[in-house]
């Protein structure tokens, strides 16, 4: 049977494996990461420790994986992935126990949230770079990292709204529950995928030095190091927007776990909405410039739903921040791939990783804190002016960055 172009990458059996069994996973991840966030405000009435918990969950993103990228450059990256998703079912499996016997308090799943984070930061490097290798070059790759990333907000758009009725029904301690039984689909997939045929890298240089290679790499050529910048400053500015939706909930709109379900799922639909269009592009021609609007969009779209009174203008406003921001992201990582070296990749895939998620702990960390004083809607509102000032500046060096990417595309055929 003969697959839709926007679905080509599904041809290949590794990465239909690979879809399905990390799709599962995402879905168990949501639920758990509702809970959790629920749960710190519910128990400590404080929008500073939301920020903080969404800190713990993503700052080993900026610390630990950059050294992961050169790690999964040297060894195959499917042991990497079993080695990530067995530690992350231990550790919903603990939480699953804590919170259902009772005793959670928020420093326990702030300190889960440190310990499930580092597991990602090792994850995340080593779950970009495979995917040349299930799809077996870059011919399919582009679809591959937009069907992925479809997938991965699908669980976003579903997730939430699972996981806010699941809260309100059973308890919060099911979301760590069933997270921890959803990591078994992904192991099962990486199994039946089998180890790689190609030998890794050897090198006798040390890992800051590789390290060092792939960030020359990066910082001397103006289309990626303007494309990670810009992901940078929009994941740090509108990013923020999760650790406050707790208080939005509750406070703004009054409602309950279900709300706050409701809430993220709405961002998901429109990362999901935009990942579909991704995946339908023919090449990665124009994703540069769309980069810049997507950014912009996102801030815009981050400002209205600062203010909104009503859950009919909010959820729309977030339909929009949700893709915006993960357009951006997911176009940046596109082109990236496509054009770096291969002995480069896991690097570059740990640059990519810290400039979309290292970076948003801090805008987390600063918002939670920011709106203590100042109040959660007028901390959004700034972050939204803060993305449309990085458009800004991006698009002002646009046509350098143009001239500079176009002999790269005609080399590799675009």
């Amino acid at each position: 049977m003969k697959l839709p172009h926007g679905l080509r990458a599904l041809r290949h059996r590794e990465f239909r494996l690979f879809f399905a069994g990390q799709g599962t996973s995402q879905l168990g991840t949501w639920l758990q990461l509702i809970a959790t966030s629920w749960l710190v405000y519910r128990l400590s009435d404080s929008t500073f420790l939301l920020g903080l918990a969404a800190f713990a969950i993503q700052i080993p993103f900026l610390v630990l994986a950059p050294l992961a990228g050169v790690l999964v450059d040297r060894i195959e990256p499917r042991r990497m992935l079993f080695v990530t998703n067995s530690v992350a079912a231990a550790q919903a499996s603990v939480m699953f126990a804590v919170v259902a016997l009772g005793a959670v308090q928020p420093w326990h799943l702030i300190a889960g949230n440190l310990v499930l984070g580092v597991a990602n930061a090792c994850d995340a490097p080593a779950r970009q770079s495979i995917l040349i290798r299930l799809v077996g070059g870059k011919a399919d790759l582009a679809n591959a990292i937009a069907l992925n990333s479809t997938m991965m907000n699908g669980a976003r758009f579903i997730g939430p709204m699972v996981g806010g009725a699941l809260i309100a029904t059973l308890g919060e301690h099911w979301g760590f529950g069933l997270n921890a039984l959803s990591y078994f689909a992904l192991l099962a997939a990486l199994w039946r995928i089998g180890a790689s045929s190609s030998k890794r890298k050897s090198s006798d240089e040390g890992l800051l030095r590789e390290l060092a290679a792939g960030v020359r790499y990066a910082w001397g050529f103006l289309p990626v190091r303007a494309a990670l910048l810009l992901c940078a400053a929009t994941s740090m500015s509108v990013g923020s927007y999760v650790a406050l939706m707790p208080w939005f909930a509750r406070e703004a709109f009054h409602g309950d776990s279900r709300t706050l379900g409701l809430l993220i799922s709405a961002a998901g639909l429109g990362a999901v909405s935009g990942m579909a269009y991704l995946a339908s592009r023919p090449s990665v021609r124009g994703l540069l410039r769309l980069i810049a609007w997507m950014s912009a969009t996102s801030g815009i779209a981050l400002v209205a739903f600062s203010f909104a009174s009503s859950l009919w203008i909010a959820l729309p406003a977030l339909y929009f921040v949700g893709m915006g921001l993960m357009l951006t992201a997911a176009s940046t990582n596109t082109v990236v791939q496509t054009v770096v070296p291969d002995e480069l990749r896991g690097r570059l895939a740990s640059l990519y990783v810290m400039s979309f998620i290292g970076v948003a702990p801090i805008g987390a960390l600063a918002a939670g804190a920011i709106a203590e004083r100042a109040g959660p809607p007028v901390t959004l509102a700034a972050c939204g002016l803060a993305a449309l000032v990085a458009a800004a500046v991006y698009t002002s060096r646009f046509e350098e960055i143009r001239r500079e990417i176009r002999p790269v595309y005609e080399k590799i055929g675009l």
